[in-house]
């Protein structure tokens, strides 16, 4: 009797654990100055996992989001994603904002052989941190636009759209500033350019008058920059208060809403890389912007790159899952290499995404558009971008 009520129980069981969720870590600046990036990623990752939840999960289970904030902190990013891998037994992570966040931590998942997807840091070695033949097996995937990408935009803008030739430099301190910085010497070198200076500032620094008034009077005809909002904001309102305007052309970063709000008419003209603008160039676009609205109630995305990264980063790896049939990590980091369907996302329509050698999802200026600062928000600086966005 006592086995037969006990294989009762057993079969009884079998739905729930067939039910059992998929536990996924989500990393990233929920508060601080990162904190629209972040915010604005988990939202779109959190728009994706209601989406995928609603029509029955992955594999029959349920995606559940594991989330952290990592404070925009190296340090403290590490012990977020240790947490996420050995108390909260994660079988993948999304997320991370920061390139030094992302360097600093994603040895854990390498080392645990579980699969992340950055969904928002563009340092160009973010994803060259574990390659052969040292390491037979890379986990780390990214879907945002890498620094060296952004530098061959940001320098094309300047030098061979607008013939300037003498630039400056202005970048924070941190690891995203300074291997920025780099990618933009190196992409100037190219051209046998150098930079009239190179000016760096700290986090929260609010005074830039000292390296305006150096960069003005090197003649620099453009700033070229690599930082996060606040400190950019700094940077336009300070040009303002020197009377000295000259083009504003930066990383991605130049559309945070941080930026925008904090320098409101400094900011306008600024032109920066943007794998997504908030406009309904497409089915798929217009859909994420609905989801938007309807899940936070309101319009404005603060980061519009970011939530749509974050929710096509949630996407691909659910289509890994689907494809390795297990949430094994070697298996997904397996599937994820050779993905076999088509996925519609925000930033792009993703066939083939990945390669054993290539875990990058953009790999060409053709696949992003040149975004600008109009009115208080970012619309595309040329309208040959916004018909290559609509498909026309």
């Amino acid at each position: 009797m006592l086995r037969l009520i006990l294989a009762l129980l057993y079969l009884l069981a079998l739905p729930a654990l067939a039910a059992d969720p998929i536990r996924i870590g989500v990393s990233g600046p929920f508060t601080g100055g990162s904190s629209p990036m972040g915010i604005s990623m988990r939202e779109g990752i959190r728009i994706a996992a209601a989406e995928l939840n609603a029509k029955g999960g992955v594999l029959g289970r349920p995606i559940e989001l594991i989330e952290r904030d990592d404070e925009a902190r190296n340090e403290r990013g590490a012990q977020v994603v240790q947490e996420l891998i050995n108390k909260q037994h994660i079988v993948a992570g999304l997320g991370i904002a920061n390139t030094g966040v992302a360097l600093a931590t994603q040895r854990f998942y390498q080392e645990a052989r579980i699969p992340v997807i950055t969904s928002v840091a563009t340092g160009s070695v973010v994803t060259q941190q574990f390659l052969p033949p040292q390491h037979p097996d890379n986990f780390i995937f990214r879907v945002s636009a890498n620094d060296t990408i952004q530098a061959a935009m940001i320098v094309t803008e300047a030098v061979d759209r607008r013939g300037l030739k003498r630039v400056a430099i202005f970048h924070d301190a941190t690891n995203y500033g300074q291997l920025g910085r780099e990618d933009l010497e190196r992409t100037l070198a190219e051209r046998n350019l150098k930079p009239v200076t190179v000016e760096r500032f700290n986090l929260q620094q609010t005074d830039m008058t000292m390296q305006l008034r150096r960069a003005r009077e090197a003649g620099a005809e453009a700033i070229l920059t690599y930082g996060i909002g606040p400190e950019l904001a700094q940077i336009a309102n300070g040009m303002a208060r020197i009377n000295w305007r000259v083009p504003l052309i930066g990383s991605w970063t130049l559309a945070m809403s941080n930026f925008i709000d904090n320098a409101g008419p400094n900011a306008e003209g600024a032109r920066m890389p943007q794998t997504f603008i908030p406009e309904p160039t497409s089915p798929r676009r217009k859909a994420f912007i609905e989801a938007w609205r309807a899940s936070t109630g309101g319009g404005r995305i603060p980061v519009p790159p970011a939530a749509a990264q974050g929710y096509d980063s949630l996407l691909l790896l659910a289509a890994a899952i689907r494809q390795a049939g297990t949430t094994d990590g070697d298996r997904v980091r397996e599937a994820l290499e050779n993905l076999n369907e088509k996925i519609e996302g925000v930033v792009m329509t993703y066939r083939t995404p990945f390669s054993k050698d290539r875990h990058e999802t953009i790999t060409s200026v053709h696949d992003i558009f040149m975004g600008e600062v109009r009115d208080g928000r970012v619309v595309f600086a040329y309208d040959e971008d916004r018909r290559r966005a609509s498909g026309r």
